[in-house]
């Protein structure tokens, strides 16, 4: 088993969380499909790995990842592993026929996404997320990407989240975005346990530093970091790698390769320069990483436990590869 650091507590919830976490979009048929055996095998080399907290949501695949992640757990005792689920998308049963590629994931369009942070909509759609995981209860529930939901997220679906915490329903809660300044706003206005951010704290993009970490470290509220390879450019930059769910702009696939280049030169590579720095802020305690296969999990616990020495960080600094929070 790999040694991937002690578990973390998230904030001053009594969750704790492994430093590397899985992420189940990939076997919820994100772009493709990923059969049957395949997702319950990409768990269980989790589970192998020393990864114990698995993070899921409504929205991957029309519930297909919660189902699937529930069925791989389903014989190890509850409290053996942690999972985080996300509300914000109801889904309604539809006829419409068809599948679901234009919302990115390769099943069959049984069901609608309905945007809902309401108090009943928050409720109603952690049932549905438990009878699909086929668990009495979750450890952390997540307000899912409410950019365009702003005020009812502040005024319905976090009083709703923190009364399921008050409840015992839920141990820990919080909100998962692509961007920082909401996330801010949570962490500073509101008495969030975690917050889960993705690709904002990156070799690429540091735009967190400049708000969301130093906010969440005075106030005691912990960061899971997501999209650490921003999508695929940190993980294997090439022509035609993505950024962010698009084409990679050409200068920044150039600072890629340069910093790929330098962490080779130093031993390393730049998968596990990507992870290490995702990891190694105060606030952060868990790096969250999708995988479609056992490979990908096995590949991803290698990388995160792999030495990164302090001299790769030095001379991309030195070099202006490493960016500086905006001021």
């Amino acid at each position: 088993m790999s040694d991937l650091g002690a578990p973390r507590e998230l904030g001053r919830s009594g969750v704790e969380i492994t430093p590397l976490a899985l992420g189940t979009a990939g076997i919820g048929n994100l772009y493709t499909e990923v059969a049957e055996e395949d997702a319950y095998a990409t768990v269980r080399a989790a589970l192998e790995r020393g990864i114990r907290s698995f993070d899921t949501a409504p929205h991957y695949g029309l519930g297909l990842a919660e189902r699937r992640l529930g069925a791989a757990l389903r014989d190890l005792p509850r409290d053996a592993y942690t999972v985080s689920t996300k509300v914000g998308r109801r889904l309604e049963p539809s006829d419409a026929g068809g599948d679901d590629l234009a919302n990115a994931f390769a099943v069959p369009a049984t069901h609608r996404r309905v945007w809902d942070f309401g108090a009943d909509g928050v409720r109603r759609s952690l049932e549905a997320s438990l009878e699909r995981l086929g668990l009495d209860r979750v450890d952390v529930v997540y307000l899912h990407d409410p950019d365009d939901h702003e005020e009812q997220a502040f005024r319905e679906g976090y009083p709703a989240l923190e009364k399921l915490r008050s409840e015992g329903v839920v141990r820990a809660i919080g909100a998962g975005m692509n961007q920082t300044a909401m996330l801010t706003r949570f962490v500073r206005d509101t008495d969030v346990d975690v917050v889960l951010c993705a690709g904002r704290h990156t070799l690429l993009d540091a735009s967190a530093s400049a708000d969301l970490l130093p906010a969440a470290l005075e106030r005691g509220v912990s960061v899971v970091v997501g999209g650490a390879f921003n999508s695929g450019l940190l993980a294997d930059p090439r022509p035609g790698a993505t950024y962010d769910y698009a084409a990679a702009p050409a200068a920044l696939l150039e600072r890629a390769l340069r910093i790929k280049e330098t962490a080779e030169r130093h031993g390393t590579s730049l998968r596990a320069a990507a992870l290490a720095h995702c990891a190694a802020h105060p606030a952060v305690a868990g790096v969250l990483v999708g995988a479609r296969s056992a490979a990908e999990v096995h590949d991803s616990a290698d990388r995160f436990t792999e030495t990164v020495p302090a001299a790769l960080w030095d001379e991309l600094r030195e070099s202006g590869l490493l960016p500086s929070a905006p001021a």
